[in-house]
């Protein structure tokens, strides 16, 4: 990629040269997660909490075939507006930037972007995962394999509790992805705070995680990533949120949704069964990680 492509902006790239703190955020839920004009409004919200927490905003996104590691208000404005907004993982990357398109970045992509821009830490809602019946479809989030190869530390709120959260957890496992719970032992299932796994290690601050970076840089295990399962404050009512999800899968399968087109769909569905309900958690949700996730840069920086 040539250096005119990847446009790192003048906050961002300040923050980086004197070794401050900085948290990359994803775009996908600006354009593709959350419905206008809340999009924008919560985009604005999660950038000034980072910045209250003493850390650096870097939201990342393709726009007219640029890499952008940090937006200015009018790039969020487009991010959030704009009807010609792909969703890309890393896999689009190279298409989308060489033919000059736009794009919003998934988890694996922002991930990916945020690493060659030289940020490790990353504050997301949910984390992709393996999909419910993926026995038959294979159907498994590019997430996790990204996340296999890359030194970033991804705070969440678990996996989106429409997948698989087992088998998902399995796969972690497997690829070597660490895994520790902020101030829980069970692991969290996006709108729920208990998805009925366990997690083995439970952190209780900051600093505690800024240690285990530090021991996983001397160990040379940061060669995956690290997860930080944040879950929300406030769950949604668990019977009437299996009630949701029970008819959102129905409905995806009726309506042959398939691949990277069935998280977007389901949490539309979410959000208009919930009577809105489904919204309020995930912004509580991505305004929780950012916050937690700016805290563990801070320490990291000391």
């Amino acid at each position: 990629m040539n250096s005119y492509e990847f446009v790192t902006s003048a906050e961002v790239a300040a923050a980086l040269k004197a070794g401050k703190p900085v948290v990359a955020l994803e775009s996908t839920i600006i354009s593709h997660g959350l419905p206008r004009p809340s999009n924008l409004e919560v985009a604005r919200e999660v950038e000034d909490i980072v910045r209250k927490h003493g850390a650096t905003p870097a939201t990342i996104a393709i726009l007219d075939g640029k890499v952008c590691i940090g937006l200015s208000d009018d790039q969020l404005v487009a991010i959030a507006n704009r009807d010609d907004i792909a969703k890309a993982s890393s896999r689009d990357l190279a298409v989308i930037a060489a033919t000059g398109k736009s794009a919003a970045t998934t988890v694996a992509a922002t991930a990916h972007l945020a690493v060659l821009a030289g940020i490790h830490i990353f504050a997301t809602g949910g984390l992709g995962g393996v999909h419910r019946g993926a026995n038959e479809s294979f159907d498994e989030s590019a997430d996790l394999t990204a996340l296999s190869d890359l030194d970033i530390t991804v705070v969440c709120a678990g996996v989106k509790s429409i997948l698989d959260v087992g088998a998902t957890l399995e796969r972690l496992e497997t690829l070597a992805i660490g895994l520790v719970g902020y101030k829980t032992t069970h692991f969290p299932g996006f709108y729920l705070t208990d998805s009925g796994y366990t997690i083995e290690h439970q952190v209780d601050s900051a600093d505690e995680i800024a240690a285990i970076i530090h021991a996983r840089n001397a160990l040379k295990t940061d060669v995956h990533a690290l997860i930080v399962a944040n879950p929300v404050a406030k769950e949604m009512n668990r019977v009437r949120h299996d009630a949701i999800l029970k008819s959102g899968l129905e409905a995806a399968a009726r309506n042959g949704i398939i691949g990277k087109a069935v998280t977007p769909f389901l949490l539309e569905h979410f959000h208009t069964a919930s009577d809105g309900e489904s919204l309020k958690v995930n912004i509580e949700i991505i305004k929780s990680n950012s916050a937690l996730a700016a805290d563990i840069a801070v320490a990291v920086a000391k």
